[in-house]
């Protein structure tokens, strides 16, 4: 914490005391009904808030737990009231019922703007409209089974070496950088048409396009969680600390996603994304804002997933699970003789499974929000006022005991299937009681896609290699624009045995 924040804090603090012995009022955060920390005139939960600053998922997670309702109406100074609900018919009644009045919003695209822009996570309206429809080509089935072809060179010819030769050299590796590169390449290649392809050993130095993105996603993070909104915005006009750090980062990334628009403009094909936005019209600075999301998007979601589940299945508690993943994956390939394809993938039912119950104890985006036009109502009464901001919380979502039972707190992937015969088949779930890749209007395009290349890299790895982690601590889970584990995942590789 700069010093800065901290003196204007400690003044704040002051002046809560002075609230407190002045007024003697205080009044519940939410509903009536709603056990929620106490909150005063004028300062709201801004120390409750601030004291809990560094674990606001639990905090908001505990919140609601206690709330008969499933959501809690949070007041701090200066901010408008925000809006957090893990209750699936709320959920469902933002996403779509009324999803006309909930909009990202200006406050939301404010935050995020600089380094965003006009990107499709950062738009409403038309604008949302245009760039949901040029994307929509490349999730089709046909799209999808080329992306298997692409996915099966660059796992077979990358990925599986890499790992093969770490493996003789029985060298520490940090698993969570290298599938975060991998899925990088992935990206450059199927939605950008270049091969800017970076260096998949962990110990390379990152490029200074990645260093910029990773300090810029960071600062943006942390605008939407500061206490205090106006210390931030104060902060970019003069120029100072973290947000002069964000200017110089976003300068970066802008300049290298120019340098990417150039070189593909001596190059365009209509086979990939970059090309057709360019194609189409769109000016540099929307082609830059939409290359921007994309790489955030592909890169550090699916690479957050699939490193928590190798965590899970090699800490040692899941051996059984991991034997069951090794025998599907072994079935499946021997029915395709030797190889996936898109079809047999979606027979990899208990992998989907786990992956499912990773996400909804890790989701890689713990919290999204909207922002309400006018005054309304939620399904569960809760009073919502125009300008407020409406925040669903799949990270809460997937830790409450009312939707998924008292065992919510184990990794239990049966949950997601039934056994028909000797047939596993995954369960239909209401999707506003899993929003992981949002429900609705907005439901993100990539959901096939990203389930598609994180069962083939997955299936790829665990039928010929053994991860052993060298720390067995749980990691830290740490939500930025998408959550990640703190450190990454040190393993050593070992070559699996082919009979088991």
């Amino acid at each position: 914490m700069e010093a800065s924040n901290t003196l204007l804090l400690l003044f704040l603090l002051s002046l809560l005391v002075v609230l407190i012995a002045s007024t003697g009022k205080k009044y519940p955060c939410g509903r009536s009904n709603t056990s929620v920390p106490r909150t005063y005139p004028v300062i709201g939960c801004i120390v409750s808030f601030y004291s809990n600053r560094n674990r606001l998922l639990d905090w908001y997670t505990e919140l609601l737990t206690e709330s008969p309702s499933g959501t809690v109406v949070i007041r701090r100074l200066a901010s408008r009231r925000t809006v957090v609900t893990a209750n699936p018919s709320n959920v469902e009644y933002i996403l779509k019922t009324n999803f006309d009045n909930y909009p990202k919003g200006k406050p939301f695209t404010d935050i995020l703007g600089d380094f965003l822009g006009n990107g499709i996570f950062n738009v409403d309206g038309n604008l949302w409209l245009k760039q949901r429809r040029l994307a929509t080509h490349d999730f089709t089935p046909k799209s999808l089974r080329d992306y298997v072809t692409v996915l099966r060179n660059e796992v077979d010819h990358e990925l599986l070496p890499f790992l093969d030769a770490a493996a003789g050299a029985s060298q520490p590796l940090d698993l969570h950088e290298l599938l975060r590169r991998f899925f990088f390449n992935l990206v450059c290649i199927v939605f950008l048409g270049i091969d800017h392809r970076c260096s998949l050993d962990p110990l390379s130095p990152v490029s200074v396009f990645d260093r910029a993105f990773q300090t810029a996603s960071a600062v943006s993070a942390g605008r939407g969680s500061a206490p205090l909104s106006f210390v931030w915005k104060l902060k970019r006009l003069v120029g100072f600390g973290s947000e002069k750090e964000l200017r110089s980062a976003v300068g970066q990334v802008h300049s290298c996603v120019h340098d990417i628009i150039r070189e593909k403009k001596r190059m365009i094909t209509n086979h990939d994304f970059l090309s057709r936005l360019i194609v189409a019209g769109e000016s540099d600075e929307t082609v830059r804002d939409m290359v921007i999301s994309i790489v955030m998007a592909g890169r550090d979601t699916t690479s957050a997933v699939t490193t928590r589940l190798f965590w899970f299945i090699t800490t040692g508690h899941m051996k059984q699970t991991e034997h069951d993943l090794v025998s599907e994956i072994r079935s499946v390939k021997e029915m395709t003789r030797g190889g996936f394809d898109y079809e047999s993938l979606k027979k990899l039912s208990l992998l989907k499974a786990c992956l499912c119950e990773v996400m909804r104890l890790y989701p890689p985006v713990p919290w999204d929000s909207k922002h309400a036009l006018s005054d309304d109502r939620l399904p569960d009464g809760t009073e919502v006022r125009a300008g407020d901001r409406v925040t669903y919380f799949p990270y809460g979502m997937g830790r409450m005991e009312e939707l998924w039972g008292e065992d919510w707190g184990e990794f239990r992937p049966n949950r997601w299937v039934v056994v028909d015969q000797t047939c596993r088949v995954l369960k239909k779930v209401n999707p506003f009681m899993f929003p992981v890749f949002q429900a609705g209007p907005r439901v993100c395009l990539g959901e096939e896609m990203a389930y598609v290349q994180m069962k083939y890299v997955v299936a790829s790895i665990l039928d010929r290699f053994v991860f052993e982690p060298i720390l067995t601590d749980k990691p830290v889970f740490v939500p930025m624009l998408t959550a990640h584990m703190a450190g990454g995942m040190q393993v050593r590789v070992r070559r699996r045995d082919p009979s088991r």
